[in-house]
């Protein structure tokens, strides 16, 4: 059985398709693949203590996909795994890794930031508590299944 969505969820998931395809548009410009501009945007955000259980988790990219990319930027010399603890390693960014961070995601996160700056506080803060709301909301649902 087919299930109908609102008119209010069919807006709202055309809109994350839309964000998204700007990231990946992102992506396309600055010549990366979307896991590589996610993992530099992710080690940026988070500075260079940077556990890979992170990237898996604010990404929401797979472990496997995230292992694989990680692979990649080592081999390209833009990143080095150092251990975090005897369990865990964290993503470390080279200097190469970092003069790519700086001509791609760091222009991406200025640009983000220039959006916000530019709304008034109060749609900012409405935006972020909204999004925030519907994210509880919805793993509360999640975890009935």
């Amino acid at each position: 059985m087919k299930h109908t969505l609102s008119q209010n969820m069919k807006r709202c998931n055309h809109l994350q398709g839309e964000i998204e395809a700007a990231y990946h548009e992102a992506a396309l410009k600055f010549g990366l693949a979307d896991s590589t501009q996610f993992i530099l945007y992710t080690i940026c955000f988070l500075g260079d203590n940077c556990p890979l259980s992170e990237i898996v988790k604010i990404t929401g990219i797979s472990k496997q996909t995230i292992s694989s990319a990680i692979r990649n930027m080592e081999k390209q010399g833009l990143l080095k795994l150092v251990a975090a603890t005897p369990k865990t390693k964290k993503a470390v960014l080279t200097e190469k890794g970092e003069a790519l961070a700086e001509k791609t995601v760091q222009r991406l996160m200025r640009a983000e930031d220039e959006v916000f700056a530019a709304w008034p506080e109060e749609d900012v803060q409405k935006y972020l508590e909204l999004n925030e709301r519907f994210l509880t909301d919805i793993k509360a649902k999640i975890k009935q299944f």
